[in-house]
């Protein structure tokens, strides 16, 4: 695979070399197959591209400046392909190699989404299943004491969604990572005190995550990471990630760094033991945007070939929720005049839906010496990542906010539907009802409710009343899928628009059941 990417120094570079870096990343990147997107690029090109990445390059500056980063490495992943890298600060103050983008960090919990995808691929191998008992896996759970009577026992399905009961064990269980194999089996068999009764409520927890890292063991027959390698990391092509991160080459490891009394003071380099399903993965840019991309790749649901390495129907699951949903506001600087985020926990992946952004699946990473952030925008094909060296840098806001300037300056491409056969053919008898002021003009295409619920006699008044308003309109624009079965749309006319809706019914052949016409208000 041809690689390319900036090697940099803190501070700001010209902007010429830093769009032909780009450039260049967006041509020579060459990814697999299954990354790629045929549906369009984004947006907006040449100069517009231009200022939008030096807008992008700016927010990350900043942050790196404002909380005290020794390193950092952003990117933007759009259609299939990394096409914005770069690098700030330095790998470590000893040697103070630039980062680049195949400087190695630790993710922290942004490893979960790999875990929680191994995890469904072993269902899918009928190696697991997701609704029975996680004590079938884990046998030392099973002599676990629930908090009332009535409590149901953990499943495995529960530790993927953090409905388990356990509490939220930030920061202890980031010190857990190199906790051995024999110490965690000891430490289950004694028994862990649960927060809520298992299905009552969703708290984060990441010895739950090691329960899955030990469910992916026991299932799989073989270590937990041996297992993800084999699933994912090799699959995809992230040669240089893994969990023994002593073993990367030194001169390519990003050291960690936690910022207390004014200076940096370095962070111990903790080995891979038992926790490291909830937090261990080490990796670069260039082989998280492989993952980033593949990820992606999973949407929309469509009849290309499906190669993997898990089915992208199998991916689509890492946005299914907890059914413990809640209101909060978008991080970064847009946030606070933002319309706040309907969000759940999936499987790995926080899963909101933005007024602005649309679907989104994040996740940050906080760990001894590190802290991440990425951000998938299904809807757009875009995902946007940061790694950083210090302990819990938090570089959620700075990847929201480049997302939101990604969004502002029109870069993402347009995520609508394809126009099924049904909805198009129904859209053209509603262009025939409005010409002809009749809904008898359909013929049959109308399902047999229709006419039940507003009579033939009173559409021809409500068609008559819409045309004295606005006159002749031209019903041959674009009809914009809401799904497979049902479409908006908008007309213009002689004297006004007129906006729109159809729904088709469940029935074969398809039916028009529902219609709404009305003046598009200024």
């Amino acid at each position: 695979m041809t690689r390319s990417h900036r090697r940099t120094v803190p501070g700001r570079t010209d902007l010429a070399i830093r769009i032909l870096a780009a450039t260049f990343i967006a041509g020579l990147l060459q990814m697999p197959a299954w990354h790629a997107r045929a549906d369009s690029a984004p947006a907006q090109s040449g100069a517009s591209d231009a200022k939008t990445l030096a807008k992008i390059d700016e927010i990350f500056a900043d942050y790196a400046l404002d909380s005290h980063i020794p390193g950092m490495v952003y990117g933007v992943v759009a259609d299939g392909r990394l096409v914005h890298v770069h690098g700030l600060g330095v790998q470590d103050f000893e040697s103070k190699r630039p980062v680049t983008a195949d400087t190695l960090f630790r993710i922290a919990s942004m490893t979960k989404a790999f875990t929680a995808l191994t995890v469904l691929q072993l269902r899918d191998e009928r190696k697991l299943q997701l609704d029975i008992l996680a004590e079938n896996y884990v046998p030392e759970m099973r002599s676990w004491k629930y908090p009332t009577q009535d409590s149901p026992r953990i499943r495995v399905r529960d530790l993927l969604n953090h409905t388990g009961g356990l509490v939220t064990d930030d920061p202890w269980g980031d010190r857990q990572t190199p906790l051995p194999e024999a110490e965690f089996s000891r430490f289950l068999r004694a028994g862990v005190p649960l927060a809520h009764a298992p299905g009552t409520a969703m708290e984060y927890s990441n010895l739950g995550f090691a329960l899955l890292g030990r469910t992916i063991t026991n299932a799989s027959g073989k270590p937990y990471a041996e297992t993800i390698a084999r699933t994912l990391l090799q699959p995809l092509g992230m040669q240089s990630s893994g969990f023994s991160v002593d073993a990367a080459p030194a001169d390519r490891r990003a050291l960690g760094y936690r910022w207390e009394d004014d200076t940096w003071q370095p962070e111990p380099t903790m080995i891979h033991g038992a926790f490291g399903a909830m937090g261990g993965l080490q990796t670069s840019a260039n082989d998280y945007a492989k993952w980033v991309a593949y990820l992606l790749s999973a949407w929309p649901p469509r009849d290309d070939a499906d190669i993997g390495p898990v089915k992208r129907a199998t991916v689509r699951e890492l946005a299914h929720g907890s059914n413990f949903p809640r209101l909060r506001q978008r991080a970064g600087h847009s946030g606070a005049d933002a319309c706040r985020q309907a969000a759940t926990y999936g499987m790995g992946m926080w899963v909101a839906v933005d007024c602005d952004l649309g679907l989104t699946l994040s996740h940050s990473g906080g760990y001894p010496g590190y802290g991440s952030h990425v951000l998938l925008l299904p809807d757009h094909g875009v995902g946007i990542f940061a790694l950083a060296n210090r302990t819990y840098a938090g570089p959620s806001g700075a990847v929201w906010d480049a997302a939101v300037a990604l969004h502002d300056a029109g870069f993402f491409k347009d995520g609508s539907l394809p126009v099924s056969a049904d909805l198009a053919s129904a859209y053209l008898a509603v262009g025939t009802i409005y010409r002809e002021g009749d809904v008898g003009a359909a013929g049959d295409r109308l399902a047999m409710n229709f006419l039940m619920d507003r009579d033939a006699q009173g559409w021809r008044r409500d068609l008559a009343d819409l045309r004295k308003k606005v006159g002749e309109c031209d019903t041959t624009a674009t009809v914009k899928p809401t799904g497979t079965l049902s479409g908006d749309f908008t007309w213009r006319c002689s004297h006004g628009r007129v906006a729109g809706s159809v729904l088709l019914a469940p029935t074969q052949p398809s039916s028009i059941q529902s219609l709404k016409l009305a003046v598009k208000a200024p």
